[in-house]
């Protein structure tokens, strides 16, 4: 009586050994803490934390027509936020937690620093799919396109952004936050072809804290 064959056991590369990540892994690593999923009773949408007081930008038509929104953490934990004010010709607003020691600010950078090329990363909840991160370059900056209810410069990016982008961050290779990513130009079937839109953080940080001021 033949022995049953051993099961085949096919070739596999060693166990890479634990290191810090590196390049942008270690640039998504740093951000990911930083950006929430937001949740309304019609839609959902992106944010980011942005001080140690309880605040999260978004875009203000992700949180249009709602006065309180859940916001879902990296972690998976939910908190109520309430909409502290927006700004619809920006298409910007300001979310405030009760418990901002659950928050994990993110960096600010310079939208003034970057170029055409930079490398970018842009993080958020594309489809519901929360704490998805897309690589690409800064395709052009102050392209003109309609943001909220004007026409805007934005900095256009061919990192992939999806419906539900909205709201979250466009950050650096230093993991700096340098755009809120706000629109795509989609194709006849919809969806990312390449080309988004993120609002210049040099603009969104002064209205962000006007209205955080008001």
């Amino acid at each position: 009586m033949e022995e049953p064959a051993a099961p085949a056991a096919l070739p596999r590369v060693a166990p890479a050994p634990s290191t810090p990540p590196t390049g942008l892994s270690a640039t998504a690593a740093r951000v990911l803490p930083s950006v929430v999923s937001i949740e309304t009773r019609t839609a959902g949408g992106s944010g980011f934390v942005v001080d140690d007081r309880g605040h999260i930008l978004t875009n203000a038509h992700v949180v249009a027509g709602n006065t309180r929104v859940t916001v879902v953490l990296s972690d998976g934990r939910r908190l109520t936020a309430r909409v502290a004010g927006a700004d619809g010709d920006e298409d910007l607003a300001v979310l405030e937690v009760d418990y901002p020691g659950e928050l994990t600010p993110a960096t600010l950078g310079r939208s003034s620093d970057l170029s055409v090329g930079d490398q970018v990363l842009a993080i958020g909840s594309p489809l519901g799919l929360s704490g998805t991160v897309t690589a690409g370059i800064v395709s052009a900056l102050d392209r003109e396109v309609r943001l909220g209810s004007a026409r805007r410069t934005a900095v256009q990016t061919d990192a992939s952004i999806n419906p539900g982008n909205s709201g979250g961050p466009l950050v650096n290779a230093r993991g700096e936050v340098v755009g809120v990513n706000t629109a795509i130009a989609a194709g006849r079937g919809g969806g990312n072809i390449g080309i988004g839109f993120a609002i210049p953080i040099d603009r969104a940080a002064p209205i962000a804290e006007r209205i955080i001021r008001n």
